[in-house]
This record gives structure tokens, sequence and C-alpha cells, in this order.
């Protein structure tokens, strides 16, 4: 209801104290509301299509299955061989110094020196006549010549140069690993469970924007009632005020009706109030602005029809499709696996490995006079678990005891499910019986208004008997559209628990 209707209901409650209120006057002022052309008229299944495409959880599940995608594809790479380049710079600060011979082979230290004492004592002698002759100390790995004293290497021979550089390229691939093959068997199978719960989301997503749409006729329906009850009041009123004028009837009745028309005001202006909250709800499911103008198409009444075929419909029920079930069902395959890949840690591992590398030793800065030495080899990696302080067998443990816990989970579950099922059923029964108690209350009460209406225009009835079988009428109305909410909102929660309410075309 828009502002025109409110100021006119407003205008109604302070006309009735100050000037005459007749039938044609509300007809004018209530009913001869201008159409807002901007609202966008929506249906259930328009409603479920734009949820379907617009709400957040429905994009986020989507994303989580992009997610485990690329973590499959990634989990693939593991097969291909791994290549990595490398490079290093190191520049020595105090070189290393070599010793031959001396007092560790006089006390029978010997050593590796002590091999090649006999080859190598003559040159060293040589050398170290030249050095003592020339003052200048001859560096046997450069081949320069450098300043320094005898003290400062103790006899010894500086060995290594300045600058050391390294590049190289290495490259491993497995050949033989049964872990990393189950490993990428699980990572398949979480692709399988996120879709699983897109599903789920979608399916959720389906009962909330369903149930939202419920309400928002459920709202329009109870609006619907108290305008009714409103025009009732304002139309008794209008006889009970030329009854008045004619002193055919007396004050207490002329105040009644006021008063009736009085105490109606508030409930429009509730129901008005449910609707516009009911309109937001199913906005904010669908995933829509909340101030983009809409409005839904239908009454409660077109499910009126349903309610006695969908209730057999679901005589065979199973729980194949249940989402959760599902899910659980896909955690026990996972763990499965993951049993045997904690049992595969005890067999060995095969890989084969290459490396090249380059490698240049220097003085100086020189680039372009560097000399590189290559470097490379080829083998094979071979892996043989042995001992590992229980840790592998406790890892088998762990995840067998986790299966256990979720075949417990599922029997759980199973067992509330169908308990909810069962409630689901019971409920929609018990509003099926209901609907029919209602629609032959909201006859019979239409039928006693309407004798009551006529004879207290004859003035063959009081006021209070046309109030009661008012009351009486907007009852048996509000529980007849109660009736047919609470079965579609069973239904819709039975729908979601079965698995039988998403369809993949809306993908």
């Amino acid at each position: 209801m828009n502002k025109s209707l409110r100021n006119s209901l407003i205008c109604a409650a302070l006309l009735l104290a100050a000037a005459p209120f007749s039938r044609a006057q509300y007809i004018q002022d209530v009913t001869e509301v201008p159409v807002d052309t901007s609202k966008v008229l929506l249906t259930l299944e328009d409603a479920l299509r734009i949820a379907l495409s617009e709400n957040v959880s429905v994009k986020v599940a989507d994303k989580e299955i992009e997610r485990s995608e690329y973590a499959l594809k990634g989990s693939y790479s593991s097969l291909f061989p791994q290549i990595n380049a490398s490079g290093s710079y190191q520049r020595t600060i105090k070189k290393q110094v070599m010793y031959m011979g001396g007092d560790d082979d006089e006390e029978g230290g010997g050593g590796m020196a002590s091999m090649f004492t006999g080859i190598m004592e003559p040159i060293y002698a040589a050398l170290m006549q030249l050095s003592q002759g020339t003052g200048i100390p001859i560096d046997l790995t450069s081949g320069t010549q450098q300043q320094t004293t005898q003290s400062s290497n103790d006899g010894g021979i500086e060995v290594g140069r300045w600058n050391t550089f390294n590049a190289g390229i290495n490259a491993n691939m497995p050949l033989v690993n049964f872990q990393l093959w189950k490993s990428i068997a699980i990572s398949g199978e979480a692709v399988d469970l996120a879709v699983e719960k897109a599903r789920s989301s979608r399916l959720e997503t389906v009962s909330q924007v369903k149930q939202a749409f419920y309400a928002v006729l459920l709202a329009k329906e109870a609006f619907d009632v108290y305008k009714n009850v409103y025009e009732n009041a304002v139309d008794n009123f209008g006889q009970t005020e030329k009854r008045y004028k004619a002193q055919k009837t007396s004050e207490l009745e002329y105040t009644r009706a006021k008063v009736n028309v009085a105490n109606a005001i508030p409930n429009v202006y509730t129901a008005e109030s449910q609707v516009i909250l009911a309109l937001w709800q199913l906005k904010a499911v669908m995933g829509v602005d909340l101030d983009m103008n809409i409005d839904v198409i239908g009454s409660l009444n077109d499910y009126s029809s349903q309610m006695f075929r969908d209730i057999h419909e679901n005589d065979d029920i199973t729980l194949d499709n249940n989402t959760t079930m599902r899910q659980l069902a896909m955690q026990a395959e996972q763990l499965a696996q993951t049993i045997k890949l904690q049992k595969y840690a005890y067999l060995p591992s095969l890989s084969l490995g290459f490396a090249y590398s380059l490698n240049a030793m220097t003085n100086d800065f020189k680039f372009s006079e560097y000399k590189w030495t290559p470097y490379s080899y080829v083998g094979l990696s071979l892996s043989i678990p042995i001992f590992s302080g229980g840790k592998r067998y406790h890892d088998v443990k762990t995840a067998v005891v986790q299966a256990e816990e979720l075949d417990l989970q599922k029997l759980n579950t199973e067992r509330q499910l169908k308990i909810a099922i069962r409630q689901y059923l019971t409920n929609m029964e018990s509003n099926m019986k209901s609907y029919d108690s209602a629609s032959e209350a909201v006859s019979l009460a239409q039928k006693a208004y309407d004798i009551s209406s006529k004879s207290y225009n004859l003035g063959k009835s009081t006021l209070t008997d046309l109030n009661d079988s008012q009351l009486a009428l907007t009852q048996s109305r509000l529980a007849q559209s109660q009736a047919i909410y609470n079965f579609v909102v069973a239904k819709s929660n039975l729908e979601q628990i079965l698995g039988n309410d998403f369809i993949e075309d809306n993908r």
C-alpha cells in the first residue's frame, strides 16, 4: 500500500468525528489508487531464477568449485619434472691453508698428506727456497704473486681464489610414488565434494526463496482481509449513521460503529508493514538491491489445489538425493582413501634426478676472461622407509578412528533426517485437514455475515451480532491462508531434505 492509501485512511479516521462518511467517498479515496508501473512483477519461477544467479551463497559455492578444480590441476603437476634454475656468488674472506709433512708426520699423525710426502716434498722445498730468495710467495692455485710474510701462513699453502661463481639447472621427477598417486585421487574427490556442497547451497537458496515468496503472499492475504474488514466497518458506519440521523438507532450503536472503523485502521497499517518487510526479506534472499521496487504475482489460493496431490506424491521417500547424506558418503570415501594413503607411507619411492652447473673461480672481475667449468649428472634415487618412531603407524590409526567417527555421524544424521521427514509429512497432512476445516468455516462465516448484515440493515439484529460475525469471518479467512502457508513451507523444507527440488538447468 502506497502513500495515497495511507493518507486516505488517515483522512477517513479524522472525518469520522466531523462529517458523514459514505461508501462512495471511500471508494473514490481508497480504491482509485494509481497503479505503480515501475514495479517489477515476479512469479515464483522468476524469483528462483534470479536467486540462483545473484544469491551470494550460490556465487561463493561456485567459487569453491573453481578453487577445488585449480587445486586438482596443481596436484597433477607433481607428476611432471620439477625444473629449477639456481645461481650463486661467493666472496672468500680468508682462504684455507694446506699443510704437508711437519710435526704431525713425526708424531705419527700422517693422515692423507703422509701418502704424498715423497712426491710433494721436493716441490714444496723448491717453492719455499724461491719464496725465501725473492720474498714473494707463490699461490699454487691462482698463479698470481702477492706480498706476504712467512708467519702469515706458518709454512702452509693458501688454497682457493677470492671469487666463486656458480650457475646451474636441476630437475627431479617421481617415477614410483604411491602416496603421490593416492593424494591426486583424493584431490579429485575434493572437487566432487565441492560440487555437492554447491548443490546444497542451491537447494537451501531455493527453499529460502520459496518460503520468502510464500511469506509475501501470506502478508498480502492478511492485508486484503484487514482491508476488507475496514471496508465493511466503513459501510456499516454509513448505514448506522443514516439510521442514527433518522432516529432509528441509539447513540450507542452509532458510537460503536465509529469505534469499529477506528479499530480497523491500525490493523491495515500493521498488515501493510508486514507486506513491506516480507518483500525486503524476499529481495535479500534473492540477492538483489533492497531498494529495487518489486511485487509478486499470484496468491496462496493458487497452491491450494496442489495440497491433496502433493501429499500423496511423497509416499515413497528415500534419502538417496539428500545432500547431507551424499556429502557424508563422499567424506567417508575420502577417509578410506586417506587410510590407504597413510599405509602407502610404508612403501619405497623412486625418483629421477638431473643437474647441470657451471663454475668459475677467479681473483678479479674480468668476466670475459673467466674459464667456466661444467658439471652435470643424471641418476636414480630410491627411498626405502625403515623406521620413523611409530609415526606412520599412528597416522594410519588416526585415519581409521576418523572413519569410525564419520560412520557414527552418518547413522545419527540419517535418523535425524528421517524424523524431520516424518515431522514435515505430519505437518502437511495436519494443515491439509486444517485447510478443509477453514474453507468450510469461511463459507459458513461469510453466509453468517451476510445474514447479519442484512438483518442489521433491517433493524432485526444489533451491531454486536454483526461484529461477531465479522470477527468469525476474519478469523476463518486468516486460518485458511495460514493453513496453505504452513503446508507449502513444510513442503519446501521436505523437498530440500529429499534433494529433489534442484533443476540443473538453473545453474
